[in-house]
């Protein structure tokens, strides 16, 4: 069953149900595993093909030669390697002073040119009214002829301090223009450095939590390995034990008795094969689940103690998952049930524990019992429960199958089963 989904990289929602988080993340990473594998394959598939791909490709005739120092290496040349290179920051501050500098010297000649327009205008027009008054009223204004000389010393004492104040004015508002672009760009610098730094922090960060993230991810297949392995070599040790308990006490239990043949002979002699049960992963269908448990599972004495001597006390038929978790939370953590599943062919194991009622899907479809994710098998459904008697069911350990939930007063549950 595993294969298969691993096979198909699906699963459908009704199985998806049965499994509980721990099933869940093993059948992630084993589906993770398979995605990386069916990748590397393809890379390596492409990277042939290119490489065929490169042979075939003619030899252009243009070629790049570089320039070679005196130790006959490619002439390489790093900025700020040299005693006579300037560092990065004075070579930025250089260069935003003089743009500040370009930039506010023709903002002032600009304002310059203005402020001569409007000086020109205002007395170009004061000296041609005088001008004319003096030709026409010349012989009249001989007299005042030194009152109008002082009147125009004056005049232009007022004009050369206007253009004394406006110089002035000029250069004060250069330096100041000057000195807020130098600011603005020095600030864009700065910030832009700010951002950077930023950046830079916050992929660290990001980094740092992905390789932790990471390791936790490593760790935790680690320990789902390890633990694997010693369950295995646990269930081994038991195995062997067990052999040795039969062979000295002369025990000689007896054999599961091979599954019925399929294959019925007419009456003509001709031999007909009876039409095989289709296996799918999941079906709604009561009947064929009856069916498979009979043709299948009941030669192999699933359900029976080991010694053959009837039903277990744990087992149950088709019952749906809500009355298993009613018969559950009669009893205390610990308590179990193996019933058979209601949507797919194979069991599932339903039990208590501390946090609540869990269910774990038991695999069946190679003749074996697992649990789903699982690498131990057992060749019946008497020696994995046995076994998760005193081994736990997950790898954080404390869940056990203490106590079997039985049949209530009344009919059993799996009766259709082995009518």
């Amino acid at each position: 069953m595993l294969q298969q989904i691993l096979t198909d990289m699906y699963i459908e929602p009704e199985l998806l149900a049965e499994l509980n988080e721990e099933q869940k993340q093993v059948l992630f990473f084993k589906m993770r595993e398979e995605q990386i594998r069916r990748w590397r394959e393809r890379e390596m598939r492409l990277e042939k093909e290119e490489t065929a791909h490169m042979k075939h490709k003619k030899v252009s005739g243009k070629c790049v030669s570089w320039m070679k120092g005196l130790d006959d290496d490619v002439w390489v040349w790093v900025m700020g390697e040299h005693a006579d290179d300037k560092p990065y920051d004075e070579i930025c501050d250089e260069i935003m002073t003089e743009r500040a500098a370009l930039q506010a010297k023709r903002e002032a000649e600009q304002l310059r040119a203005k402020k001569e327009a409007e000086l020109e205008k205002r007395f170009s027009g004061v000296y041609l009214e005088q001008r004319e008054q003096e030709v026409e009223q010349e012989k009249i204004r001989q007299a005042a002829a030194i009152e109008q000389r002082r009147a125009e010393e004056e005049l232009m004492k007022r004009e050369a301090l206007e253009r004394s104040k406006a110089e002035e004015e000029l250069r004060r508002l250069e330096q100041e223009r000057k000195q807020q672009i130098y600011m603005r760009l020095k600030e864009v610098q700065t910030n832009k450095q700010t951002q950077e730094e930023e950046e830079e922090k916050q992929w660290q960060e990001t980094l740092r939590k992905s390789k932790a993230a990471d390791m936790r991810r490593r760790s935790l297949v680690k320990q789902t390995i390890e633990d694997q392995r010693r369950r295995s070599v646990k269930a081994l040790e038991r195995g062997r034990v067990a052999a040795i308990t039969k062979t000295f006490c002369g025990g000689n239990p007896t054999s599961p008795p091979k599954p019925k043949p399929r294959n019925t002979t007419t009456s003509s002699g001709a031999i007909t094969q009876k039409p095989e049960l289709q296996r799918s992963l999941s079906t709604s269908s009561r009947a064929h689940i009856i069916r498979w448990f009979k043709e299948e599972q009941l030669p192999l004495r699933a359900g029976f103690q080991r010694d053959q001597s009837g039903i277990a006390p744990w087992f149950h038929g088709i019952i749906t998952r809500e009355k298993a978790e009613e018969m559950l939370n009669e009893g205390e953590a610990g308590h179990f049930l193996v019933r058979v599943s209601e949507r797919i062919f194979g069991y599932v194991l339903s039990y208590r524990s501390k946090e609540g009622i869990k269910h774990l899907l038991i695999d069946a479809s190679e003749s074996c019992y697992m649990l789903l994710g699982d690498h131990i098998k057992f060749t019946s459904l008497t020696e994995l429960v046995e076994y998760h008697q005193v081994e736990p069911l997950s790898p954080s350990g404390g869940e056990y199958l203490l106590h079997a939930c039985g049949q209530r007063a009344g009919a059993a549950d799996y009766t259709d089963l082995f009518s």
